[in-house]
Parts: structure tokens; sequence; C-alpha cells
């Protein structure tokens, strides 16, 4: 069956193969939810569909989709929170937010860039994959913004968790579940954020010509000063022409970002160059082309487009990233820049995922995880997109989805379940 938009407000009693439904509001998302668990139908969750190649294939009998649930609800400068519904466009949200000289202090990342996708980008989807760009050093995750969620359960019941305060009661916190669990627990509806005033003015200080090891150790000392660095990345060598038009000093540029009001940003830039000096030659960039820079690091230009290499985003501790990229080396050829103080390192496979070698390396570094960003219908069908997966942690994640999604609805496979 060719695919089809359902948006009427009606329950539905039946989902179609391959539908493509569109509720317009709440209640009825929860009807089409009904509707699907008591016909055994499996429901693709997508809002603008930018991040559609994400984990695992989803083998699912419909979409549904929060992209008509938008507008925002409530938002009050002065206490610098947001209510919006999930289908919100990111992009009307900066642009109200910027009108307060306010913002989303966790930067999301915009993933069309490496994911080939096209859409618009939903608040819902942010805060459904745990979105986070370099900022997340200083402000934290996307989930740390959250205060509250509306969902959908998988048998079609309406939850609402926290609040437009940050204290949860008792039980769950369904608030930081939902964060990150890519649609896996439940159908987002309604989503209420702190937002954060927006800096006046940002430079990033550039150390040239550093190895990988000797970058890691510049950024910790930077993280370790009381400058408020907002941005720490390691572009190498090899990916630093890809940035800023190729207009960056010779060598591997070492990044370091600050931001906040006119008169403190440069002595705060003077203290972090006289402390970071010996490790090589020092130069900066201004307010436009460091926030066009910082852009081009949380968005992954160097590895844009639809190209089906495959690429992972790895978190591990900041210090452990060059030494897991130059392990693999030994093995794989890959391409990879670091942000995050070095933390969150990504990499282009210049063939396999090599999800095993991967599996095996981490732990020697001190543990984290990975996620399978981009790779071939082929290559995602056969290789475990989030790795590693503790067993007692994947235990305690099919508890909770037994309880939320006891039918298993909601993008069955997507997390490997």
């Amino acid at each position: 069956m060719s695919a089809i938009t359902i948006n009427t407000t009606s329950e539905v009693n039946t989902v179609p193969m391959s539908a493509i439904l569109v509720p317009v509001c709440e209640e009825e998302a929860a009807g089409m939810i009904r509707a699907a668990a008591a016909a055994g139908r499996r429901l693709q969750i997508s809002g603008g569909n930018t991040r559609s190649g994400f984990g695992n294939r989803v083998e699912a009998d419909a979409v549904l989709r929060s992209a008509a649930i938008s507008g925002i609800v409530a938002y009050d400068p002065a206490e610098m929170v947001m209510t919006a519904r999930a289908g919100t466009p990111v992009a009307e949200i900066e642009e109200i937010l910027l009108e307060n000289n306010q913002m989303l202090a966790f930067e999301p990342i915009d993933h069309r860039t490496v994911m080939g996708t096209e859409g618009e980008p939903t608040i819902g989807g942010v805060f459904a994959t745990n979105a986070s760009g370099p900022r997340r050093l200083l402000s934290g995750a996307a989930r740390d913004s959250l205060l509250g969620i509306r969902f959908v359960n998988g048998q079609g019941e309406v939850i609402r968790a926290g609040g437009r305060v940050m204290k949860n009661v008792t039980g769950l916190d369904l608030v930081k579940l939902l964060a990150g669990s890519f649609g896996t627990l439940g159908f987002l509806t309604e989503v209420t954020f702190r937002v954060a005033p927006r800096p006046q003015t940002e430079q990033t200080l550039i150390v040239s010509g550093l190895l990988d090891e000797d970058a890691a150790r510049a950024m910790a000392l930077a993280m370790g000063l009381s400058v408020e660095v907002s941005g720490a990345a390691h572009l190498p060598d090899n990916v630093k022409g890809r940035f800023l038009n190729g207009r960056l000093p010779e060598g591997a540029a070492t990044v370091l970002r600050l931001e906040g009001l006119s008169a403190s940003v440069p002595v705060r830039a003077e203290k972090l160059t006289a402390a970071l000096g010996r490790f090589g030659p020092i130069s900066r960039i201004e307010a436009d082309a460091s926030a066009h820079l910082w852009h081009q690091i949380r968005d992954v230009l160097p590895y844009a487009g639809d190209s089906q290499k495959p690429l992972w985003r790895v978190s591990v501790a900041p210090g452990a990233g060059a030494a897991l990229v130059l392990a693999f080396r030994q093995h794989a050829g890959v391409d990879a820049f670091y942000d995050w103080q070095g933390g969150l390192v990504w990499m282009r496979m210049e063939a396999e995922p090599d999800a095993d070698l991967l599996r095996a390396l981490i732990p020697r570094f001190g543990g984290g995880h990975a996620t399978l960003m981009r790779a071939s219908d082929a290559l995602r069908a056969s290789t475990p997109a989030f790795e590693p997966q503790p067993a007692p942690l994947a235990a305690l994640s099919e508890r909770v989805r037994q309880t939320l999604d006891p039918a298993g609805i909601f993008n069955p496979g997507k997390m490997g379940a």
C-alpha cells in the first residue's frame, strides 16, 4: 500500500500498512496509538525526520510523526522557561529566543549535515535524541535543560511528568528517561525547558600545530582555569582545512571558545593566552567568525553530505579520545576530530564500521559509548548501532520499556532491542 497521511481529529480504528500518520493534537495521537496497540501494529516515531538514519533499522507498519503538533505554549523571558509542543521547529524557537537575547544553552546539533536529510528539526526530536553541541562542557546536555514533558505511552495514555521547576516528584524520573530514548519509550507531545541569556560577544583562541595527545593536555589545562571556556575542540591537520573555508592558521587547530560580556571576554582571553603559550603559536578569531566556526564543529561539517562511509559518534573521558583513535588506527582506516575537550570523537571510517574492534577498545580506555550515526542500509542492518551495551543497563532499559510500552510498538529494534 502506498504511503498515506491521516490527520483528522477522529479516533483511528485501523493503522494501514506503510501509513504515515500525522496527528494534529495530543488527543488524536493518543487515539492513533491506542488503535495501533489494539491491532498489534508497530510504529516508527518521527518528528521532522531529519535524524532518520539514527540507530538500527526500524521495521514498522506505520510512521507516526509529531510535526503537526506544533506551537509555543508558554514563554516568559523573565523566567527563562519555555513550553512548546514537540513538533515545533527548532528554528522557530531560536528566532523567538533571539528576539529576547536568549538561546538554547545546550546548542543542539543539526543532524541534516551528516545524515544527508531534509525537513525541519523539531524541539521534540532534539530532546528525544538528547542532541547537544559544543557548549555541553559548560551548560550541560539537552536533558539537563529539560524540566517537564507530556507524552503518550504505548497504551495510548497521556502522561505528564515534571513541570516548570527543576525538582521532580517521587518515583521514576520520566523526564530524564524520555530524553535520549530515541522514541522507544513514548511519543513526546510537549516539552518544558530552561533557556539561557545570549552572550554579548565571543572569541576563539587557536593553538596551532599540536599533536592529538598534546592538544588533550592543552584543553585540560584550559578547562581547569577560571576563564569559563565554553567550547574546547581539536581539529587535526587532515580535517582542519574543511573549516572556515580553509582560513584557519597552518597546522592542526586546537580551538577554545570564550563567551560573555564584552568587557570580560578580552581579559579572560589574555589569561588563557598566557597559560597556553608554551604549547605553541596562538591566534584569535572574533565574534562572527568564531560563531561560524563553532556552528561547523557542532554540525560535523567535515563529514557532511550523504556519504555512505560509516560515521561513529564516540563519547569517552576527555583524556581518552586521542588514545582511542590512535589504537583504532593500528587496525583500521579512520578520520577523526574531537569536541568536548577530546571526550566526543567523531570518527569516519574508510570502509567497515569495525564495531567489534570499537566494542573491545572502549573499556580499555575507561569506558564510554558509541553511536553509529551513518552507514549504508546493509551495514545498519548488520551492525549494532549503540556500542557497547552492558547487560545490567540493557536489562534496566528493557524493564522501563515494558512498563511504558508493554507491547513494544514504538520504534522496535531502534536501539538494538
